[in-house]
């Protein structure tokens, strides 16, 4: 539009001109003309006037619009500085938060630190204390003995014989009145005492293992979600990594984003975690929308919805053993199981089967059915919060049952089903034989029959190089280890050592689950048979 101005003006200017130089012709030709000429040099005067006027209007308007130009300049750079610095604060904050886990976990270090230091104040007053009672005791032996060989003297001299001479009396008139027909029966009885129990022990075994029947599940560290393309992979980054490191934060898994086309992989040992990220990763990718707010709320709602999910997942299993009555918090913790597996074998359906196995055997032998199978059912409970809280899932389970009042034959039965405490009932006893049933019937577990007879082989070799052993027996799966020493080759004191240098043995050159129990037995036999 100022263009066009521009361009009619100068068409007037023109048009003054020329009419200008008409004018002038018109005058030198004719002198009559005068008055015309004077009328049209006075009319392009004020055209050229007006043309003038118009044109500094134009040059105000260019001015006003390179104003606005400028101005509008201006307002787009302030916006660009406006978005660079909220994402410059969106950063700070993201770091401020990191900086705030850091200082939390530093946090927790530093206590556990502490109660680490004063556990081991404690171990080294309680080893103090033992040194004392120690000294004592040696002190109350030597004393005993002194006693027992005055005493020994005194009698010799009362009886006028010696130890020996009275040792060989006692043993002369107690063979002579020891008969065959006695010593018959009393390995008759024994043999067939033998022969029955451990008909009827088989008996049990078999009905209760035929009575179940379960799947087992692979163990998985990882978790795969399938993507629709791949770009999809670089939304999932997001810019400068922003999304991934927000997930990572959040859920505690890490993202592996490889050339694998159309899928992600999730990594981490802890399943509960684990489970989140892939519901958090697929609400994503199916909703498109990928960005740090929108994963933080899907994160809190999955994590919701799994615990939901881990209460129904308890709940179905305790009413499957039929322990109703068991406390909410209890059937959530069971519930956690179900995404825990243990060599494949998902830890929930293995405690389900525990408790049903136990409570066969009780039926068998009269025992309280629903009270086995209470205490099988939660005798690996502990397994379902030992990424969380410190010591074994032994340790951790008993104080759960503790906490929450179960029954003493309960506590006892899963302090005990790992033989680390003595059982103080028949149900604990049954309970550790129905777990050991579980694990190691065939299928149950991921672990080939070759890799199982391997480990079993290995241990025993192990067990058997060492210098004085005569054999050595693989028991419970490769759980325990029973040594059995020549009796003139190693002292008592001996085994003890030959103990702890089959354990580092084993330590260092084998892999294995859980712990291995040790054994050496040494025993010396003097046989003879009446006849």
């Amino acid at each position: 539009m100022n263009i066009l101005s521009i361009v009619l003006i100068v068409l007037v200017i023109v048009l003054a001109i020329a009419f200008i130089f008409y004018a002038q012709n018109v005058r030198k030709n004719h002198h009559d003309a005068e008055s015309l000429f004077s009328e049209a040099e006075n009319k392009a005067n004020e055209i050229t006037a007006q043309a003038k006027r118009e044109a500094d209007t134009l040059k105000k308007e260019a001015q006003t619009f390179q104003k606005e130009a400028q101005l509008t300049l201006k307002e787009e750079e302030q916006k660009q500085r406006r978005e660079i610095e909220n994402e410059f604060k969106q950063e700070r904050k993201e770091l401020k938060e990191t900086e705030q886990r850091l200082t939390q976990r530093e946090e927790v270090l530093d206590r556990k630190d502490d109660t680490l230091t004063k556990k081991e104040r404690n171990l080294d007053s309680k080893e103090e204390n033992l040194g004392k009672k120690t000294d004592t005791l040696n002190k109350r032996e030597q004393e005993l003995s002194n006693i027992e060989e005055k005493k020994q003297q005194e009698l010799e001299h009362i009886s006028q014989l010696s130890m020996n001479d009275a040792r060989d009396i006692i043993l002369s008139e107690t063979r002579d009145g020891l008969t065959k027909e006695m010593a018959q029966m009393i390995r008759a009885s024994e043999e067939k005492a033998t022969a029955e129990a451990d008909k009827r022990a088989k008996n049990i075994i078999s009905l209760a293992i035929q009575r179940v029947s379960s799947d087992s599940v692979a163990e998985q560290t990882v978790s795969v979600v399938n993507l629709p393309d791949d770009g999809m992979k670089g939304r999932i980054i997001g810019r400068e990594g922003r999304n991934i490191r927000t997930f990572e934060a959040l859920t505690g898994i890490d993202v592996i984003i490889d050339d694998t086309p159309e899928a992600v992989v999730l990594s981490g040992f802890d399943p509960i975690r684990r489970e989140i990220a892939r519901m958090t990763l697929e609400q994503l990718v199916q909703d498109g929308r990928i960005h740090p707010a929108r994963i933080e709320e899907l994160v809190e709602k999955n994590r919701k919805a799994l615990d939901h999910k881990m209460r129904e997942y308890g709940e179905q299993a305790a009413f499957e053993v039929g322990a109703h009555n068991l406390h909410p918090d209890l059937m959530k913790i069971m519930g956690r199981l179900h995404f825990r597996t243990s060599y494949g074998q998902n830890v929930l359906d293995h405690s389900v089967e525990v408790a049903s196995i136990a409570g066969n055997l009780a039926a068998e032998l009269g025992e309280n059915v629903s009270l086995a199978k209470r205490a099988g059912f939660l005798h690996d409970i502990g397994k379902a919060l030992d990424h969380e809280v410190e010591g074994s899932h032994v340790e951790i389970g008993t104080e759960l049952a503790r906490k929450y009042k179960e029954n003493p034959v309960v506590i006892n039965t899963i302090a005990s089903h790992h033989n680390d405490t003595e059982p103080n009932s028949v149900i604990a006893v049954l309970v550790a034989a129905a777990d050991a049933l579980s694990a190691a019937r065939p299928g149950a577990r991921r672990e080939s029959i070759e890799n199982y007879i391997k480990r079993l082989r290995d241990l025993e070799n192990i067990s058997t190089s060492f210098d004085g052993v005569e054999s050595a027996f693989a028991l419970q799966a490769g759980r325990e280890v029973r040594v059995m020493v020549k009796p003139d080759k190693l002292t008592d004191d001996q085994i003890v050592i030959l103990a702890r240098d089959v354990k580092n043995r084993i330590e260092s050159e084998m892999d294995y689950p859980g712990n291995i129990k040790v054994t050496v037995i040494r025993e010396t036999r003097a046989i003879d048979y009446a006849k």
